[in-house]
């Protein structure tokens, strides 16, 4: 079975992209997120597309930002939307989905930004992450809680520690309720425990030719219970879907169970052509410029 996640960053924008990825890699489930469609909307815009090729779908849209959905041809059970427990900003928003495909419990997951550190969007950020905890902990032992958790587990999985210094994504509380959230039902990072050494990231601003330049972060995350890791073949970046016109910020990430289809061809596919190389000048993000 193989399981990706992405997010799309608009839905209704990336649609020929994300139909040409599904042909392309043949994914029987799908997490995305920052589908910014409502329900009705994204019915509407992707149903007979997704029927035709064999895939139900659970939806938790809004109309203009947030939106998870979760697509799949392997069986679409017991669907809950949200986090319960989970605070709203002030209204509860579409971060959540979850549904049981092919025996495993998959949760796709648009955590909050966070935006500034010790702001308000911060603190809902971890007060979210720790319902969310609670959830996953009471879950059954084959799960799989993936999605843009909008964390860098560790400065390995930024292109440079320094230029996020008092920055979201790698704070210490951050990294710490992440930390919990796998410890509450022995999650595996499935991706960096098959490449522990390896440069890999799955989104990359827009701005000033980051992507180019391989200066990224890892924030996108397949995280497996110890059951479901155990049957894992291969987890891999498709950076391919991150090429060419107008594609969403982020790369799917894909992890195939039992089989894989393609070889152990991660941790990045294509691996970038020109990426820079590490030394001791710092770069600015863009935010900061």
């Amino acid at each position: 079975m193989r399981v990706a996640t992405w997010n799309v960053n608009s839905v209704k924008q990336r649609m020929p992209r994300l139909l040409g990825w599904l042909d392309e890699r043949q994914p029987d489930v799908v997490c995305l997120q920052e589908t910014k469609l409502a329900n009705d909307a994204f019915t509407e815009l992707l149903d007979e597309e997704l029927s035709s090729r064999g895939y139900q779908t659970a939806l938790y849209g809004e109309v203009q930002w947030n939106g998870v959905a979760l697509l799949s041809r392997v069986g679409l059970e017991d669907v809950v939307t949200g986090v319960a427990g989970a605070p709203g900003f002030p209204n509860p928003e579409a971060r959540a989905v979850a549904a049981t495909c092919g025996g495993i419990r998959i949760h796709s997951l648009y955590v909050p930004n966070g935006r500034v550190p010790d702001s308000d969007h911060y603190q809902y950020k971890l007060a979210w992450l720790a319902a969310l905890r609670e959830v996953i902990a009471a879950g059954p032992d084959e799960q799989i809680v993936c999605g843009d958790m909008n964390i860098a587990p560790t400065d390995a999985d930024v292109f440079d520690p320094v230029a996020y210094i008092g920055q979201t994504h790698v704070t210490a509380p951050e990294r710490q309720a992440l930390a919990e959230l796998m410890s509450s039902k022995g999650l595996h990072d499935v991706v960096r425990d098959r490449w522990p050494d390896e440069r890999v990231f799955s989104y990359w601003d827009y701005r000033a030719g980051m992507f180019h330049q391989d200066l990224g972060m890892r924030i996108d995350l397949m995280l497996a219970t110890g059951p479901v890791a155990e049957r894992v073949q291969a987890t891999w970046i498709d950076r391919k879907a991150r090429k060419g016109t107008g594609p969403s910020d982020h790369a799917p990430v894909i992890v195939d169970l039992d089989v894989a289809p393609d070889g152990d061809i991660g941790p990045v596919v294509p691996p970038p052509s020109a990426p820079r190389k590490p030394g001791k000048r710092t770069t600015k993000l863009p935010q900061d410029r």
